[in-house]
Order: C-alpha cells, then structure tokens, then sequence
C-alpha cells in the first residue's frame, strides 16, 4: 500500500506540475519530449527488428548484433542529454559546447562499423540493412541539426552517407541494397531536418513574442512610474522650494529680532499642510481604478492570450449607472480576476457579468478550466477585495460552480457611501493618525489660510 501511495503521490505531482506550466511551456515540454522520444522509437523499430536474422547464426553476428543495440541505446542517452542544449544554442540563450559532441560522434563510427560487420558477416538481410541504415544517424543528428545551417547539415549528412554505401559496397552488399541504403540515409537525414528545425524554429517565434509581451509589460509599467514621478515632482517641486525660502526668509527675520518672521513660519506651515494634501490627491487618483477601462483592459489582454471574452451589462445601470465610489470598487475586482484567470488553470472562456438585483450591483466573472486548484480561492488579493468591498458594505465570493467552473461573484449596494473617506481602500485606511487627522493647529487656521492661490498651486 505504501508503495502504490507513492506512485499515486507521484502522478499527482505530475498532473500539478503539468497544470501549473502556461501554455507556451507545455508546448515547449511537448515538443522536447517528442524530440526525445523520437530516436528510441527508431531504435525499437527500425533499429531492432532487422537484427533478428542475426540471433540465429553463430556467436558472431550475435556479438555484432548486441554491440549495435547497445552503442545505439547509449546514442539515444547522449542524444536525449543535447537536446535541451541545442534547443538554448539555436534560440541564441547560451552556446552549445563542442565537447559534448566527441562522444556521440565517436559512438556514430563505432555504430557504422558493427553496421559494416554485420553486413559483411552476413548478419543482416538487404532489406532490414536498409532500415538499419535509416536508423543509423538519426540518434546523433536530432541535436545536430539545430547546431548547425541547414546546408552545413546536408552537405556533412552527404559526405557521411557517401562514406557508409561506400564502406557496405567494399563488404560485398549487392548495387540493388546500395542503392536502398543510399535512399534511406536521405531519408533519415530529411526527415530529421523537417522534424527538428521546424519545431526549433516555432518555438523561438513563440519564446520572442512571449519576452516581447513582457518586455511590453515591463515598458508600461516603467511609463506609469515615470507619470508618477511627474505628477508628484509638479505637485511638491514648487512648494518645496518656496517652503524653503521662507523658512531661510524667516530665520534672517528672527535672528534680527522682526517680528515678522512668525507670519512666514505660518505660511510654510500653510504651504506644508497644502502641499501634504496635494500629495494624497494624487496617491488616491493613482490608487483608483475606472471600472469601463478596466473591462476593456481584461477583455483586451484576456483576447490577447488566447481567451474568448465576454462582457455583458458594461453600458447598462450596473455599470456607467453606479456611483463612482461602486463602480472604483468594482474595477478592482475586474483587475485581480482577471489577474487570476490568467495565472491559474487553462482557461478558453471567460464571461463578465454586470446587472443590478434588489439595489445592488452585482459582478461576476466565470471562467472555465480551473482545473483541480481554483484560481486565487483563499488567496491574499481576493482577501483584499472583500476588505475593500465590506467598507462599502458588499461582499465578495469565489470557488467552484461545476466541472472546471470558477466564479468571482462581487455584490456592491447602490447606496454605498460615495464619499472617499467612508469607502477608503485598506491602504488608506491604515495612514497614521498623523495623516488622518488635523492638528489643533490646523483647525485654528482661517479658510483663506487654508486654500492656496493658483500661482503657489
């Protein structure tokens, strides 16, 4: 029991190995794998069955025989360790190593001269040397052909063939299986060149686009901080530095004993605590998050990655007809959804649904392929949303509704506060008290004390 346990253990870290890739990987383990799989095939097929003739006439084809499965399987073993390093040398990640390629050439002799033995001992048949011959470079030309241009490996894969019918002509095979033979190693060297590169080939294309698509994250990402940066330099540049030449205005002014000084020091103050709410200002508009665009925004990365998406309700009352502080709340739950959707499971099809039921705004985003693991279920984002949608005295629910379904289902009442500081984000919530509240200070100054004229703005 212990050991079938183990294996079920396994299998189920495989499955969740497998459903954790993005699809781009699992094409990139599918096509290795395949790559991998390929010479053994042969080696099981082609490789093997035309030695049978040869277990039945003595010690020495049969010596000959099961030298030349054994050299191929380790073929196999070294092609199947150059694959992946071939794959990163012709992507242009990292030079392929010469070195690795001694052995598997030298095993690539050694099989074409036990092929030549058991051609000249009588080991084979004509036609199974034919299917041998086939089989003979494939193991070792799989990782070559991605080491090298296509006309380098057809002219080398020429010359090597010219030399392997030349050496079974030399034992005594008859012109008619010379000739066959020619045929298959042209075969062989094809069918390696059409299976291989193509497949190398569409899987850069498709590693270039997804480190384009990050690069393009990463872009945009830099240009909001730059914004950011612009915004608040616009905001504190000025008022810093008029801050500072009143405070040095005002220290001339004390240390001459004018009284005066003490009105400057009340304008920094005033210049200070302006400039502090200017500053939050800001941060609450960069902490928004506009409800049509971010529909708009899922829909368009979710189409992007290959998700047919849905939205329903977008211009209707639930939508463009909910108060501000409603519809910032739900752009929040579009985000982090669609976040999810995209990070978990293998979805094709996404549906986001907007409608009002009994004075509330209620959304849902359904997805399918959620797999085993829900997306986000339990997780830190969606704990953050029910936070921010209970201050608006909404609620949040997510998990499984049938075969591979996942729903995010937010519900919003129409009368929720549309002041911001009745429906702040848990971020904002949690400012100091410094921030939060006015000094006495501060309540003492006068209204024309506390507005600030457009020129200090």
């Amino acid at each position: 029991m212990k050991g079938l346990d183990e294996v079920i253990g396994r299998v189920r870290g495989l499955r969740r190995g497998w459903n954790e890739r993005t699809k781009l990987q699992r094409i990139d383990l599918y096509t290795r794998l395949t790559l991998c799989a390929l010479p053994w095939v042969f080696l099981v097929t082609w490789g093997l069955l035309p030695l049978g003739k040869a277990f039945g006439q003595g010690p020495l084809p049969v010596s000959l025989a099961a030298a030349f499965v054994a050299v191929n399987a380790a073929q196999c073993v070294l092609s199947n360790r150059n694959v992946d390093p071939a794959f990163a040398h012709y992507r242009g990640v990292e030079p392929f190593p010469l070195r690795r390629l001694r052995l598997p050439a030298v095993l690539l002799a050694v099989l074409t001269g036990l092929l030549v033995a058991l051609a000249a001992v009588g080991g084979v048949e004509d036609a199974g040397l034919s299917l041998l011959v086939l089989d003979l470079p494939l193991a070792f030309a799989t990782p070559y052909v991605l080491l090298v241009p296509a006309r380098t490996y057809l002219l080398r894969c020429a010359g090597c063939g010219v030399a392997v019918v030349g050496l079974l002509g030399a034992v005594g095979v008859p012109g008619r299986t010379l000739f066959g033979s020619a045929v298959s190693l042209l075969v062989g060297t094809v069918l390696v060149l059409i299976s291989t590169r193509p497949s190398a080939w569409s899987l850069s294309v498709m590693w270039q686009a997804e480190e384009a698509r990050d690069m393009q994250a990463r872009l945009a990402v830099a240009e909001e901080r730059l914004r950011f940066g612009r915004d608040m330099h616009d905001v504190l540049g000025r008022n810093l530095a008029v801050i500072a030449l009143k405070s040095e205005l005002a220290v001339e002014l004390a240390q001459r004993g004018n009284a005066t000084a003490v009105d400057q020091m009340v304008e920094v103050q005033r210049i200070a605590r302006a400039s502090q709410q200017e500053v939050r200002d800001v941060v609450r508009g960069y902490r928004e998050a506009d409800l049509p665009t971010e529909l708009l925004g899922a829909k368009g990365v979710l189409e992007a990655a290959g998700i047919a998406c849905t939205v329903e309700g977008a211009d209707g009352p639930a939508g463009v007809g909910a108060p501000p502080a409603v519809q910032a709340a739900l752009g929040w739950v579009v985000r982090e959804a669609a976040t999810n959707v995209l990070r978990h499971g293998d979805p094709r099809v996404c549906v986001i649904r907007l409608r009002t039921v009994g004075g509330a705004v209620v959304l849902e985003v359904e997805n399918d392929g959620a797999g085993a693991a829900p997306p986000g279920e339990g997780g830190s984002g969606l704990a953050g949303l029910r936070e921010r949608l209970a201050a608006l005295g909404g609620s949040l629910e997510a998990g499984a509704v049938g075969d591979g379904l996942f729903r995010v289902t937010a519900t919003v009442p129409l009368t929720a506060p549309r002041n911001r500081s009745d429906a702040a984000s848990p971020d904002e919530r949690s400012a100091s008290p410094d921030e939060r509240s006015t000094s006495p200070d501060e309540r003492s100054i006068s209204p024309d004390e506390r507005s600030t004229s457009p020129d200090e703005r």
